[in-house]
């Protein structure tokens, strides 16, 4: 069996109850609701709180932690997402990045890029890091035409073509 929840609530189950109905977000709800839960004895442990909420017990303790400090202000205190690891490219980097390629010339490569990165902001970025930023985030595509044969005849180029589409 776990240990009792000791948690000193302050406000009253009606108060609790009528805040829960005040709450535009679940989390908000959520996090309510476990203090309505906890006041009104329908549930004395964590553990089984958390069974209640569907939530693994270690959120739960994180809450009242912050009702313990704050109130409940501190319970209803909803965190940004934080991903840890800064960006390979920084924002100012990739907003220099993003209109160096929107000049016509622009890259003929990632590797093009990779270069200029170096060399501009001596950055060391990996291949694949680039390429995602351009393609995916920048949503850029390096557009080079082919290479063509040095030695190529324009006006065979020209009668294929009208060749090829009435005949």
């Amino acid at each position: 069996m776990s240990r009792r929840l000791e948690l000193a609530i302050t406000e009253s189950a009606e108060e609790l109850k009528a805040l829960l109905h005040q709450q535009s977000q679940v989390k908000g709800k959520e996090r309510v609701q476990a203090l309505y839960l906890l006041k009104s004895e329908q549930v004395t442990e964590l553990k089984a709180l958390g069974k209640v909420l569907g939530r693994h017990p270690s959120p739960l303790y994180r809450w009242f932690e912050g009702y313990r400090a704050r109130g409940l202000a501190g319970l209803l205190e909803l965190g940004t997402a934080h991903n840890g690891r800064a960006r390979a490219i920084p924002p100012a980097v990739e907003q220099a990045l993003k209109q160096r390629l929107e000049v016509p010339p622009g890259f003929k490569s990632y590797g093009a890029i990779q270069q200029w990165l170096k060399e501009e902001y001596g950055l060391q970025i990996k291949y694949k890091t680039v390429h995602q930023t351009v393609r995916y985030r920048l949503k850029a595509k390096l557009k080079v035409a082919r290479p063509s044969h040095l030695h190529r005849e324009e006006a065979a180029g020209v009668d294929f073509k009208k060749s090829s589409h009435g005949a």
